[in-house]
Formats: C-alpha cells, sequence, structure tokens
C-alpha cells in the first residue's frame, strides 16, 4: 500500500500513498465513532471502525487507486468497480493460510450487520480526502478547490452528527500551523 499513490490525475504539492491515507482515515474513524458514543448516545466499537477502515482500501493492492472521477463516472462504472474490489478482495483472502480467511473475509467483505460501522468508516474515508484538499490548498495548489467543495458537500448530505461536530469542532486546527495550535 505504501507504493500505490493517490490523486494520480492532479498535480501534488505533497504525494500521499494508500498507507497514509488509511492510518489517516482509520484515525478519524476511531474519532467519529468516539464522539458518536460519547455525545450523541451511540455504542458502537471504536476500535472495530479503526480496524475496518485500515484495511478499507487492501484491495487497491490489486486493482490500483482508480481515480474518483472515474470510479463515480456512472452507475454502471460503480457496479463494476465494486465486482473488481469484491474480486480482488477474494484473491488476497485466497492468499492467507486457511486457517486466518475467516477472520480477515470479516474485515475485507462488508457485513450488513456492521452497516452503521462501515458508514463511519466511509465518512472518515471522504474527511481523509476532504483533509489533503485542505493541504494542497494550504500549500497554494487550487487545483484541489472543486474537490474540496464537492467533499464537503458529500460529507454534509451524509448528515451524521457526530460527522459535523468533527467538522465544526476540530476540521478548522487543520488549517492552522502546528505552532498556532499550542
Amino acid at each position: 500500500m505504501k507504493y500505490i499513490s493517490r490523486w494520480a490525475l492532479m498535480r501534488n504539492a505533497s504525494s500521499e500513498s494508500l498507507s497514509e491515507h488509511t492510518l489517516e482515515t482509520a484515525i478519524l474513524a476511531h474519532a467519529l465513532v468516539t464522539l458518536h458514543n460519547t455525545r450523541f448516545g451511540g455504542g458502537l466499537s471504536a476500535e472495530r471502525a479503526a480496524t475496518l477502515a485500515l484495511l478499507h482500501d487492501v484491495p487497491e493492492v490489486l486493482t490500483g487507486d482508480l481515480p474518483t472521477p472515474v470510479k463515480y463516472h456512472s452507475q454502471h462504472l460503480r457496479e463494476a468497480y465494486k465486482q473488481v474490489e469484491a474480486s480482488a478482495c477474494t484473491s488476497l483472502l485466497g492468499l492467507l493460510p486457511a486457517d486466518l480467511q475467516a477472520q480477515y473475509a470479516s474485515l475485507l467483505i462488508p457485513d450488513e450487520s456492521e452497516a452503521e460501522l462501515w458508514r463511519f468508516v466511509k465518512a472518515a474515508d471522504k474527511l481523509s480526502a476532504l483533509i489533503k484538499c485542505m493541504e494542497e490548498r494550504k500549500a497554494g495548489n487550487r487545483e484541489f478547490i472543486r474537490a474540496e467543495e464537492s467533499l464537503r458537500a458529500i460529507l454534509r448530505d451524509m448528515a451524521m452528527p457526530a460527522l459535523e461536530c468533527f467538522m465544526e469542532e476540530f476540521l478548522p486546527a487543520y488549517e492552522e500551523p502546528l505552532d498556532g495550535m499550542m
């Protein structure tokens, strides 16, 4: 995952590997679920959300990072890409010893019983992308402005109180220089 670059169709002031993205997504998923549990009466496992987030893009080890404009261009492409990702998961699971496959299948293949947790992982994934866009804008790269606007709209439309809380209370810190936060 450390060899797969994200945002391949755009000029980047700072490159981002899939490993970096998944770590940030895991931290954000944990934070979102923790906010959900603490402030909004939820009862989900923040640790499970973080673990799911760490592995949410593992199929890209085989598929590469398909650019968002391509992946979401049409319903047909979205469905086809889901099939490609599912096939990649099956292939990766087949590389594991038989006694480990079930453990990892529960991490790689979304289960309906964990739909709410996966919703937090998806929000964290989009939030990580938004933070990348903000960082690029701060570095003077205007190429990410439309993506930033689009991601803000997507996140708003998710209508998740914990996500809204994070964006209002914590996201502004990402605009600050490190020495401005101390």
